[in-house]
């Protein structure tokens, strides 16, 4: 069982912004990891401590925020929820604000990301977590901290972006392929294409997300509109192959115009559409709470982990060498809407689960879509997301 000590999570005496509006049986909270990872975390709270402790990663453009609906059901069952704003995002600080030119890109590789994991852990008072549970980006955390900490993240759960195989240097004499440039590749169709996290990690991503000539609120609409169910035109399938004649299928807000920004891309595809349509999971109120965080921060330090992790990082590359060949060797499954693109945008990823290589015999415990729901299953279908953790969790 996990240690747990009282004294050891410490709360801020005055918070400086306006206390979150949060549904029932959520607290928010600060915990001061200064000395160790450098961050004071925002986090949202449910259930008793001392409870086996599950954590909730969230991915990109949200917050710990996009967990809301989750957390409280989950605590009904017995466990401990600590959603965080992660390194770069809403109201966690102590990541360096700095511009595009200044920033130091080795505070957002996956080393530095679960390193600030552990120290959580260990300031909320606890040495181990019953599981670590991750949605887009934050499956990637979910995914990295339990292949790198295995003694410490005892079970993950990736939502909407599976994990696959870590690279591995060249094995032997083994002839070196050539490297795809699929960003040359794809400015080369007709019309010319860029892919979107190559976009994001470019110099003018932040600033055209911050300033969507559109209005933040109708921006932000927007985009999870056409990322969830609520778009027809999501109608998802695995892809063949990497290249760009095979990715080019996807939707504009993946595979984006070459002279586009993300803010043109979102209008021009919401043409004719409802903007209320997602109001059914996404109120005015709730998209509030994101628009006034997205505002108040701007979107760089978040656009920073993009920039950490595209293939063409060495950071990244060098960084992910130390776990070359390491596999994920602990109880993991997968959950996704059924009309999310992002299930596919990697080609094999999905079918990676049950290779060996990147995740050990017996540990897959299989994938659930949710028929109705996009990207963002958490939240535009929230029981069904509840039943399968907790399904999951009775598997371990």
């Amino acid at each position: 069982m996990p240690r747990f000590n009282m004294n050891t999570s410490r709360s801020r005496s005055t918070q400086p912004l306006p206390t979150m509006r949060l549904p029932a049986g959520i607290t928010e909270d600060y915990v001061r990891c200064e000395d160790s990872c450098g961050l004071t975390w925002h986090v949202l709270k449910a259930g008793k401590p001392g409870s086996p402790l599950v954590l909730f990663c969230h991915g990109y453009p949200e917050l710990a925020y996009s967990w809301r609906k989750v957390l409280p059901a989950i605590a009904a069952a017995g466990y401990y929820c600590v959603a965080m704003d992660q390194r770069g995002y809403g109201r966690t600080t102590g990541w360096p604000r700095r511009s595009f030119h200044e920033v130091e890109l080795n505070d957002y590789v996956y080393t530095n990301l679960v390193r600030d994991l552990i120290c959580l852990v260990y300031r909320l008072g606890y040495t181990e977590v019953f599981s670590i549970i991750g949605h887009d980006f934050g499956g990637v955390s979910s995914a990295m901290a339990a292949l790198m900490r295995p003694d410490v993240f005892k079970s993950t759960v990736q939502l909407s972006h599976p994990h696959h195989a870590v690279p591995i240097p060249r094995l032997g004499d083994r002839p070196v392929r050539a490297k795809l440039d699929i960003q040359a590749e794809l400015a080369r169709l007709d019309p010319p294409r860029k892919h979107y996290k190559w976009y994001n990690s470019t110099p003018e991503a932040a600033a055209e997300w911050d300033n969507p000539p559109q209005g933040m609120e109708k921006f932000l609409r927007g985009y999870f509109h056409l990322k969830s169910a609520a778009w027809a035109k999501n109608d998802p399938h695995p892809l063949e192959e990497w290249s760009a004649e095979a990715i080019a299928v996807m939707p504009e807000y993946y595979i984006m115009r070459k002279d586009q920004s993300m803010p043109d891309a979102v209008a021009q595809n919401m043409a004719g559409e409802d903007y209320a349509k997602t109001e059914e999971w996404l109120s005015q109120d709730d998209l509030q709470v994101y628009c006034e965080e997205w505002k108040r921060t701007g979107f760089q330090g978040a656009l920073n982990w993009y920039r950490a992790q595209t293939a063409s990082t060495p950071q990244s590359a060098r960084d992910m060498l130390l776990y070359a060949g390491r596999k994920i060797e602990v109880p993991c499954t997968f959950i996704s809407g059924k009309q999310d693109w992002g299930n596919f945008q990697q080609p094999g990823a999905l079918e990676g689960y049950e290779d060996a290589k990147a995740v050990k015999a017996g540990c897959f415990r299989g994938t659930t879509l949710v028929d109705g729901a996009g990207h963002w299953v958490q939240q535009e279908k929230p029981e069904a997301v509840i039943e399968a953790i907790l399904y999951f969790f009775k598997t371990l």
